[in-house]
């Protein structure tokens, strides 16, 4: 479909992308350093009229993974990648971003037209548009194809789960931050109704949706995660729950979560299946990108408009495709556990148990498996932060070697 032909329908599509997130956008700098965010031209046909970018860190190894990131409206590429915390990452486990840009002349508030039927279906428009940059870096930068992964904020959060419903051969894992349900709308009218109060569907019916997209397709689907705030009046809680009941219908896992925990700033974590589909609900947040900015191994990112200072979800999303440690995804870290009846998992060899305690923060401090500083504890050895320094805090903690304990078991 020519670009020119909707662009009434974009112009008055910016309506909704002003209510998904509007406000001035916070432009960042990148550091000073030899790899630098860089636009790529002739990426393909392009028919959704999209700018691409990526980032490649210095001493990127041959077959290195990639994340795809989807900024929110009034945002850009170069504001996203800096701020969201991504760049840290890349850099320090060796990935490629690539970062689509929607133009003004798209959308009058650079949202992602995650409402257009036409951008969001397989082989049209924007949608397109991401896929071809996806085969591009794999071409002319040796990505590995089974390793791409796709994370968005806002608009781009919808469109990270149109990514994923559409292109399920392209990706292996993506993120939806404060987003909504693939094909939840068809227009901008109903774009409104689905970012507040939101839609309610059935699990089969948001699973037909996403199936839909990619009629007839057997292979193996994306693992999912959703980051939402609890205080999120742009768009509506409510949106995490569904699109919670999507994925899960997608990928054949239950509803009822196989394991709960808690996490620094409020946040808990639900794991569904087999650690295929997480849910992250951030207590008191609003509207934007979970960040934390320090220096720490799980702390990342610059707080300011849509990016708000509570946990990384970063650090977490990356560790969640796999990134962090040569390609093998962690396990969460479970502190209570509501479970249904399991299947059976093979048993591997007997090997001695680790050793792994679960306690407050405050009590694994003085117990000597933690220390504190600033009013936080961190775990002994490892560093990683396990959140406030009380006792209504509790973390599980496992040791992997003398003085040395890592968050989880």
């Amino acid at each position: 479909m020519p670009r020119s032909s909707s662009l009434i329908a974009r112009v008055a599509g910016a309506a909704a992308g002003v209510v998904l997130a509007a406000a001035t956008a916070l432009v960042a700098a990148l550091p000073a350093q030899a790899a630098s965010l860089t636009q790529v031209t002739g990426f393909g046909s392009n028919p959704g009229n999209l700018a691409m970018y990526a980032y490649r860190p210095d001493g990127l190894p041959a077959g290195a993974p990639a994340v795809v990131l989807l900024h929110g409206c009034v945002q850009n590429a170069s504001t996203y990648v800096t701020n969201s915390g991504w760049q840290k990452y890349a850099d320090q486990w060796k990935f490629t971003l690539i970062a689509p840009q929607q133009p003004s002349g798209n959308n009058a508030n650079s949202c992602f037209n995650w409402f257009e039927t036409g951008d969001t279906a397989r082989g049209q428009g924007e949608a397109l548009s991401i896929k071809q940059m996806v085969d591009y870096a794999k071409s002319n930068y040796g990505t590995a194809a089974a390793r791409v992964y796709v994370s968005g904020l806002s608009a781009g959060g919808a469109m990270s789960a149109a990514m994923l419903a559409a292109y399920p051969d392209v990706f292996a894992a993506g993120s939806i931050i404060a987003g909504i349900p693939y094909r939840c709308a068809t227009s901008t009218v109903t774009a409104f109704s689905c970012m507040n109060p939101g839609v309610d569907k059935t699990p089969a019916q948001w699973g037909d949706l996403a199936r839909g997209a990619y009629a007839g397709y057997t292979g193996k689907r994306p693992r999912v995660a959703i980051w939402h705030g609890t205080s999120d009046t742009t768009v509506a809680t409510a949106n995490a729950v569904e699109s919670r009941d999507q994925w899960t219908n997608v990928l054949g896992v239950s509803t009822t979560p196989t394991s709960t925990s808690t996490l620094p700033s409020g946040t808990s974590l639900e794991v569904y299946g087999n650690d295929q589909v997480r849910l992250y609900r951030v207590s008191g947040m609003g509207h934007g990108t979970p960040v934390d900015p320090g220096t720490g191994a799980d702390q990342c990112g610059t707080a300011g408009a849509y990016f708000l200072d509570t946990i990384c979800s970063t650090y977490r999303d990356a560790l969640f495709f796999g990134l962090g440690d040569g390609g093998a995804s962690p396990s969460p870290t479970p502190t209570a556990t509501a479970s249904p009846t399991p299947t059976a998992s093979p048993s591997p060899s007997p090997t001695s148990a680790p050793v792994c305690v679960t306690a407050s923060n405050y009590a694994h401090v003085v117990a000597g498996r933690a220390y504190q500083s600033g009013g936080y504890a961190y775990a002994l050895g490892s560093g990683q932060r396990m959140g406030l320094y009380n006792t209504f805090y509790t973390s599980t903690l496992k040791q992997t070697g003398p003085a040395y304990w890592v968050i989880g078991c």
